[in-house]
């Protein structure tokens, strides 16, 4: 009776979730699977937040993401995570400060962090790898739907971070372990990475599509999201959403938001031919359940 129950009620919000894609304007889906940086006034499906601009006005019914790792990568000093990721030593005190985290970023009016990194602790990210994966697995069920883990399908064999290098990665089993067992876990939102992994294609992951059946193989029903496109180049990044949207990702990530506008120009033909409607779905559906 309850699994019936569950599945009609999950009908029904599919029904009514598509309807809602289908009142939209073909810019309005192109500006929904987009997070932009800010300020910006436009009605982007997320923004981003930085340590500049914690207190600068958001647009209404945007997601609100921040990179509040802890440690150097945290963009609201003064909250929770008070640790670098390497300095937990067990799941339990890693499971507590995501769950410190998610309360304080809530009050903050920010509905997800992009944390906690699952890449293994032989990446080239230093204090920002936990010593152990599960210490990252109980962060992010400590997060709950605040939790968008990173950087699928994990660099930890990769040289350098993909921040300041065109880097390549083998793909491991043991760099897929953290994140098939976040996923396990309930996590909603997952960051694609820009390394490149012979194994997925000649480009970047968050622009193969490869990577993305990967992670649906995993059982990941969420949201994926890229890194940050301004990584790859400011002046292609229109080209870089359409890639990635058109490889499977369901949001596309820039720092800037003037990029972010050029990249819905480009966009609004895909949403005009129905090319993003089933991402629209796990989008709105994502929004609905952070409020």
């Amino acid at each position: 009776m309850l699994a019936a129950l569950t599945q009609a009620l999950t009908l029904l919000l599919a029904g009514a979730l598509d309807a809602d894609v289908a009142a939209m304007t073909p810019r309005e889906k192109a500006q929904a699977v987009v997070v932009a940086g800010m300020p910006t006034s436009e009605r982007f499906g997320g923004v981003l937040v930085r340590q500049w601009n914690t207190d600068a006005p958001r647009p209404r019914d945007a997601i609100v993401f921040a990179d509040q790792e802890g440690g150097t990568v945290k963009t609201f000093r003064a909250l929770a995570p008070w640790r670098a990721a390497s300095q937990y030593r067990s799941a339990a005190e890693a499971f507590a400060a995501g769950r410190e985290t998610a309360r304080d970023l809530r009050r903050a009016g920010v509905h997800v962090a992009y944390a906690p990194v699952l890449d293994t602790p032989d990446g080239p990210l230093g204090s920002r790898h936990f010593a152990r994966p599960e210490y990252g697995v109980a962060f992010a069920r400590g997060l709950g739907r605040a939790a968008c883990v990173k950087h699928f399908p994990g660099l930890g064999s990769t040289p350098e971070s993909t921040d300041v290098a065109r880097v390549y990665g083998v793909l491991r089993s043991k760099d897929l372990a953290p994140f098939r067992a976040a996923i396990r876990a309930g996590v909603p939102c997952v960051m694609v990475g820009h390394a490149i992994y012979p194994r997925l294609g000649s480009r970047r992951a968050s622009l193969e599509p490869r990577t993305y059946a990967l992670l649906r193989e995993l059982g990941f029903d969420g949201v994926a999201v890229t890194d940050s496109l301004g990584v790859l180049g400011s002046p292609y990044a229109p080209y870089w959403a359409r890639l990635a949207l058109r490889a499977g990702a369901d949001l596309v990530l820039t720092t800037s938001a003037r990029d972010a506008r050029r990249m819905v120009d480009t966009l609004v033909p895909l949403a005009r031919a129905g090319e993003l409607d089933a991402k629209l779905v796990r989008v709105l559906r994502y929004r609905r359940s952070l409020r």
